[in-house]
C-alpha cells in the first residue's frame, strides 16, 4: 500500500507516519530528504532522530528519491519518506532545472511497481495566500502538482490538522 500524509508545519503528519510505520509490523526504512543547511535545520533533524526507533534503517537522500525507493522497497518492508516538500526544495535549488522534472517523473513512474508499504509525508502549501516571489510561487505550484499526482496513485491519502488525521481517500485509520 502507498500512502500520502499531508499537513502544515507541526500538524502531526510525521508523528502519524512514524506511528503507522511502527504499527505495520514490517521492517522500517526511514528515507530522509532534508539537508542540514543551518543550526535550526540541524535541530529539527535531531528531533526527528530522537523520535525514531533505533532499529529502523536510515537512508539520507536529498535528490534521487525514485532510485532509493527502488533499491529498498520490498514486500516485507515499510518505507517512510519524510518529506517530499524538502525533496522538492532541494531539486528547485539546483542549477540544473531539468533535474526536477526527471526526478519527479521517475518517482511517479516507479510507484506502480514498488512492493511493500510506502508512506510519503509532505507539507500542504496550497492553503495560504499566493506567494509574492517567483521561486516561492513555483514551489507552491510544483508541490501542488506533485501532491495531486501522488494522491491519484496512492491508496490512502490523509490530511493532518492539530494532530488529528482526516482520511481523504482510502481506508480509515
Amino acid at each position: 500500500m502507498h500512502e500520502l500524509i499531508l499537513g502544515g508545519a507541526r500538524s502531526g503528519k510525521s508523528r502519524l507516519a512514524e506511528r503507522l510505520a511502527s504499527e505495520s509490523a514490517l521492517a522500517v526504512t526511514y528515507i530522509a530528504t532534508s539537508q542540514a543547511w543551518d543550526a535550526e535545520m540541524c535541530a529539527r533533524i535531531g528531533q526527528h532522530r530522537k523520535r525514531r526507533p533505533a532499529h529502523w534503517q536510515l537512508v539520507e537522500e536529498p535528490l534521487a528519491l525514485a532510485q532509493v525507493l527502488r533499491e529498498h522497497a520490498a514486500t516485507d518492508r515499510c518505507l517512510l519518506v519524510d518529506c517530499l516538500t524538502l525533496w522538492l526544495t532541494n531539486l528547485l535549488m539546483l542549477e540544473d532545472q531539468a533535474r526536477l522534472e526527471t526526478e519527479r517523473t521517475a518517482l511517479l513512474e516507479s510507484l506502480a511497481d514498488l512492493p511493500g508499504r510506502i508512506i510519503f509525508v509532505s507539507n500542504e502549501t496550497g492553503l495560504g495566500v499566493v506567494p509574492l516571489g517567483e521561486l516561492t510561487r513555483r514551489y507552491v505550484d510544483e508541490a501542488g502538482w506533485l501532491h495531486q499526482a501522488l494522491a491519484e496513485r496512492c491508496q490512502r491519502v490523509v490530511f493532518c490538522v492539530a494532530g488529528l488525521p482526516m482520511v481523504l481517500k482510502g481506508d480509515a485509520l
